[in-house]
């Protein structure tokens, strides 16, 4: 028998993953012929799962030591190299998220081609469970009428033709021809058994990829999720939620080792039953059919011979002649005995019931039906199978970088949010211009209430009395250092001595900032000669400015200049 095959091809990834070492865990090559019941070739399977937990294992240890140099070994840095450091971690995050977002669209679409491969060999399972049921169900209806309904009526139409031989002898014949049919029908072949296996097979592995499929959209949804928050977590500069997010990304890249294993071990055992199918096909159902039947319904080519069809042509036959013998009776023995035309109406029918049977199995039992179904499962197995699985692998291999690098990323970025914010605690804190200060002022608006606004000093200045410094300042106690001393400004004035600036109210100087240069322009051109001439102008001055109420004059202004 040739055992060329032309309609089914093994792809090139069916090659590569075959050609994969087997070694059994005692490190001893052995034969990767798919051979499932072998202990030796269940521990080659076993061992690829091992090789992913040892490289789990040191991935796990090279992270350790790097947080062990980074915690340990690392030095005070300074301000000319927080840049580089800080441009680091942005790359190092911008990579994990891009290897991350790319992972998960790789396993989206390696789940869904696995799920789709396996769906095709359940379905391919089922129709062909179909088949052989019916191909039972009508070898046991026909058994049954003819040995029991056909049976009844020839014993009653014997009694009729009792005085005629040669109906008698009709009678007999047409039995020969009944147990003739039985005997064809008892030698096809038992599908009872095979059509069980095959609808446990399918049952089982559909459970098997429901759950497999919702474990792996668990693990894209939960590698998607650590990725945003991650993002989140660097974006807001919060460190609990950073942390949070390293102990999660360590639980997927365990996970993420672990589906590696269980993907790859998969894909090397399911390619090798793909690159030879038949031959693993034939020994499982030796001892229960035939290698003839099996063989013809594997390849179903023109040239191999029809197993039943021997046995059909028989039946066929047989039948021919009982519907000869039965339509002669109706015929001749009708008008003799009147009686016997209702046996004989119920044998004819049954004879076309059985044809009618005969076509429907002719039909299933041709090898057409059964190849299609077979070749769909070994097309959704091994072509839309296993290149899922190799999408899941690389799927696998993505999310352990990505992971590794936010591993990486996420110390970094933690130590550099702690010294951002050691930078902040050294500003102080009473100071008005740092921005620290102003998100305090914020969040506690009854610190700034004893501030006066920049307006409220507009034309006060005609009095002495409104240059003293409030008697209540809240903000009195802010270090003179930072501002010019006034005192150099009027002359050593006892009354203007120890002003701070920010005791008046007076604003920065990027508040109003065109109106601010407007009103000292004109504070310059009106007191401006006064001031460059001594103290002694100063009543001067004061005593011109109440004329001029629409031009606000400021104090804070002119010790500035």
């Amino acid at each position: 028998m040739s055992s060329v095959r032309e309609d089914y091809i093994a792809p090139w990834w069916i090659y590569w993953l075959h050609n994969f070492p087997h070694v059994n865990l005692n490190f001893q090559p052995i034969d990767n012929t798919f051979t499932p019941e072998d202990q030796n070739y269940q521990q080659s399977l076993i061992f690829l799962g091992c090789v992913a937990a040892a490289g789990l294992g040191v991935n796990l240890l090279c992270l350790a030591i790097y947080l062990s140099c980074l915690c340990c070994c690392r030095k005070d840095e300074e301000e000319e190299s927080k840049r580089p450091n800080s441009c680091c971690v942005t790359w190092s995050a911008v990579a994990a998220g891009l290897i991350s977002c790319a992972a998960v669209g790789v396993g989206f679409y390696g789940n869904s081609e696995t799920n789709d491969g396996v769906y095709q060999l359940t379905y391919s399972l089922y129709n062909a469970n179909h088949t052989l049921g019916g191909v039972n169900s009508l070898v046991t209806g026909t058994m049954g009428g003819m040995e029991s309904g056909l049976k009844q009526h020839l014993a009653r139409l014997d009694e009729i033709f009792a005085t005629r031989g040669d109906y008698v002898q009709t009678l007999r014949f047409m039995q020969q021809m009944a147990d003739n049919v039985i005997k064809q029908l008892l030698g096809l072949p038992d599908w009872d058994i095979a059509k069980v296996d095959l609808a446990a097979i399918a049952d089982q592995t559909a459970n098997v990829e429901y759950y497999r499929w919702l474990t792996y959209l668990l693990l894209l949804i939960l590698d998607l999720v650590i990725c945003l928050a991650a993002c989140l977590g660097l974006a807001k500069q919060s460190r609990w939620l950073l942390t949070t997010m390293m102990v999660f990304g360590v639980l997927t890249l365990i996970l993420s080792w672990a589906s590696l294993g269980a993907d790859l071990a998969t894909a090397v055992g399911t390619s090798d039953f793909c690159v030879a199918p038949d031959k693993f096909v034939m020994n499982q159902t030796k001892g229960l059919i035939t290698s003839d039947i099996v063989h013809y319904y594997l390849y179903c080519s023109q040239t191999l011979p029809n197993p039943f069809q021997q046995s059909l042509t028989i039946f066929q036959r047989s039948l021919t002649t009982m519907q000869i013998q039965i339509q002669g009776l109706l015929q001749f023995a009708v008008p003799l005995f009147p009686t016997a035309e209702r046996d004989l109406l119920g044998i004819q029918n049954l004879l076309n019931s059985s044809e009618a049977s005969l076509h429907q199995l002719t039909a299933l039992l041709d090898c057409r039906g059964l190849n299609k179904d077979y070749l769909d499962a070994l097309v959704g197995v091994c072509y839309d199978g296993v290149e899922g699985l190799l999408y899941l692998c690389l799927f696998s291999i993505l999310a352990i970088c990505a992971f590794c690098a936010m591993l990486c990323a996420i110390p970094r970025a933690w130590t550099h949010i702690a010294s951002r914010e050691r930078d902040y605690d050294d500003i102080d804190e009473e100071d008005p211009f740092n921005p620290q200060a102003r998100r305090v002022a914020t969040q506690n608006p009854s610190h700034t209430t004893n501030m006066h606004s920049f307006c409220s000093y507009s034309s006060s200045m005609g009095s002495q009395s409104s240059l003293h410094p409030p008697a209540a300042q809240a903000v009195s106690n802010a270090p003179v250092s930072e501002y010019m001393n006034q005192a150099a400004l009027f002359g050593g004035n006892p009354r203007y001595e120890n002003v701070p600036l920010i005791g008046r109210g007076s604003p920065p100087p990027s508040v109003y900032t065109q109106q601010f240069s407007n009103r000292v322009s004109c504070s310059l051109l009106l007191c401006g000669p006064l001031l460059s001439k001594g103290q002694d102008r100063l009543p001067v001055a004061s005593s011109l400015l109440p004329s001029f109420q629409t031009i606000p004059v400021f104090i804070s202004p002119l010790a500035w200049l």
